[in-house]
């Protein structure tokens, strides 16, 4: 019986649940647990945490929902079944635990190198800065209208109106719309996001309950004091840390190097504390100045364990603090302000593209991809709870709010696509009469690209195909004629040529897409010779199974793979002749095993059954 690890998990953490409480002792009242006492019970208490983040985030991100709300999870989890010490006091491991946002903010600034900044000045301080702001300004209404205090609605308000950045950066990444307008715009809200925390939280320190009302001499005192505390931060970042970092490089001592990537964090966060401002502050002018630094990428490794360490020790921390009574409570308020908070945000984020001059749909999806509100939010009311801006239930409630949005924001992208409606694709109206080319290319992408141009470079008359209407405008850029046209239709085909072609080369990036040329070529122009590029081995087969001749196949990362290989041992010290001998013993027994897949795969009834069979087989010794 194959059991489900995902099984296995839950398992383990209903076990937790159900079993800690029964064994776990106080400390404070001189017990031990199996005979564990003081350092020992210590670290047994950080195993247990470590177990409970190994088994949750996994889990968390198998369902889409992202590490913060596994270790968020975790936190909740150890918080109901646990009862050592940090369970009792969640306060002081948040407090703790804060060194991990110091560390984040250190990595933030040491990706904002000035003149990038500067560069991207017009969209991050101008789109980024509205769009937070109205957002801002709307759920902090909100807030104000369910009754909050004036310094707690704002504060939500600015927490509520920042989105995921790793929700929203991952979904970029995987649709991969980064160079789009799409993807530019939201990525630059969210740099202006990152650095918004900065300000935010000093104003946390700003508004935080002092217990006496200050003068106006002893305001000025401290913002000259702060003021103060910058500039000589400034200036000792600015020509001070590359001397330093450059005497201990020479050392060639990686311990070493790590240690001062550390003093530095807490050197500058402790000079914002003794002037009264955010230890984050500190850290993310330090990391600004060192951006420019030539031990930028060596500082950033050296401190990137340690701040996923500790920033997921937070995110626990924070579900620790969590007030499950006050969440209880206050269900019905949570779930019904979840779409409405969202809502807000959503609409704040629509009405300000639009302002922008951003098309509707792409609007539209800016606002469905950065409704959720996000991780700073924890940062930031975490924050304001230690400072008593925030009441311990309000901020329950807050974190609740945003976690569940964070858990929702899986179905953004689905929802976007209800509302808009699958989009139209673009045509272009087509004049086929030059298309008298003896080889017809069909796929004009990166590959079909490549195969055009020895054909161009000998006069052979090339005819190219693509159902892209924004890649064939792209060609025009470069004097190439690309016709527009979808490979798929027999008319489209014949009007390109494809009857009197003498070889059609299909060069399209989709498995599926490919196939049904191949059927239609099969079909209608059995004269010509066909030629295909196959994603990988299992759509090689699919292909030969459609009647495609082995030799005419080529799989796209075949030759350029066994190229590097090759390539490898001669870095090896082999000669060329032994190189190419032994990579061509390699192709050689390829071809083999891909011709005995073709031919076991002749029977269409078995056809799919094996295909689905195939999969990577190791390679011994010879």
């Amino acid at each position: 019986m194959k059991v489900s690890p995902i099984l296995c998990a839950v398992v383990v953490v209903l076990a937790a649940t159900v079993g800690f409480p029964a064994f776990a002792a106080n400390p404070a009242e001189g017990q031990s647990m199996f005979g564990l006492v003081g350092m020992e019970l210590a670290f047994l208490e950080a195993l247990a945490l470590i177990a409970l983040a190994c088994i949750c985030v996994p889990l968390s991100r198998a369902m889409g929902l992202g590490t913060v709300i596994g270790y968020l999870v975790a936190g909740v989890v150890a918080g109901i079944g646990l009862s050592f010490s940090f369970t009792r006091d969640p306060g002081e491991l948040l407090h703790f635990a804060e060194f991990g946002v110091v560390l984040f903010l250190f990595v933030i600034g040491l990706e904002f190198r000035p003149a990038r900044l500067w560069e991207m000045r017009g969209t991050i301080f101008g789109r980024g800065l509205a769009q937070v702001m109205v957002c801002a300004a709307l759920l902090t209404m909100a807030a104000l209208v369910v009754g909050l205090e004036w310094r707690a609605a704002l504060i939500s308000g600015l927490g509520l109106a920042l989105s995921s950045t790793a929700l929203v950066m991952r979904g970029i990444d995987e649709s991969g719309e980064r160079n789009s307008t799409f993807g530019q715009t939201a990525i630059a809200v969210l740099l202006f996001e990152d650095l918004a925390i900065v300000p935010f939280l000093l104003l946390v320190t700003l508004l935080a309950p002092s217990g006496e009302e200050a003068t106006l001499a002893d305001n000025l005192q401290a913002t000259a004091i702060g003021v103060g505390a910058i500039a000589l931060l400034i200036l000792i970042g600015r020509y001070a840390l590359d001397p330093i970092f450059r005497i201990i490089a020479r050392t060639r001592t990686p311990e070493l190097m790590t240690a001062a990537a550390l003093g530095v964090v807490v050197f500058a966060a402790l000079i914002m504390a003794s002037a009264g401002l955010s230890y984050a502050m500190g850290a993310f002018i330090a990391g600004v100045m060192l951006a420019e630094s030539s031990y930028r990428h060596e500082v950033e490794a050296d401190i990137e364990p340690f701040r996923g360490l500790f920033l997921g020790l937070f995110f626990v921390a924070v579900g620790l603090s969590l007030d499950l009574s006050a969440v209880a409570d206050n269900w019905m308020i949570i779930l019904l302000a979840v779409p409405i908070t969202v809502a807000l945000k959503g609409i704040g984020a629509y009405g300000v593209n639009r302002a922008f001059g951003t098309p509707h749909p792409i609007a539209l999806r800016i606002a469905f991809t950065m409704g959720q509100h996000g991780e700073f939010g924890f940062v930031l009311f975490a924050a304001a709870s230690s400072a008593l801006i925030l009441p311990g239930d309000v901020s329950s409630i807050v974190v609740a709010i945003v976690t569940l949005s964070m858990a929702l924001s899986s179905q953004s992208d689905r929802a976007y696509r209800m509302v808009i409606g699958q989009p139209e694709r673009e045509t272009i109206d087509e004049d086929f009469t030059d298309a008298e080319g003896s080889v017809l290319i069909v796929g004009f992408g990166r590959v079909g690209q490549l195969v055009a141009q020895p054909l161009i470079s000998e006069g052979i008359a090339v005819t190219l195909l693509d159902h892209d209407a924004d890649r064939i405008r792209e060609a025009k850029r470069f004097n190439e004629r690309v016709h527009f046209g979808d490979g798929r239709r027999a008319e489209v085909l014949t009007a390109a040529g494809a009857a009197t072609a003498k070889a059609i080369v299909v060069a399209t990036d989709d498995p599926d897409t490919t196939l049904d040329i191949v059927r239609v070529v099969r079909r209608n122009f059995p004269n010509a010779a066909l030629l295909v590029r196959a994603y990988d081995r299992i759509h090689a087969t699919r292909l030969a199974g459609e009647g495609v001749p082995e030799n005419a196949i080529l799989r796209e990362t075949l030759l350029s793979a066994l190229a590097l290989s090759e390539q490898a041992l001669r870095a090896l010290g082999y000669a060329d002749v032994d190189a190419d001998e032994v990579v061509t013993r390699v192709r050689e027994r390829d071809a083999d095993r891909l011709r005995e897949q073709v031919v076991a795969a002749r029977d269409k009834d078995q056809r799919d059954a094996i295909v689905a069979a195939i999969a990577p087989e190791p390679v011994g010794r010879d």
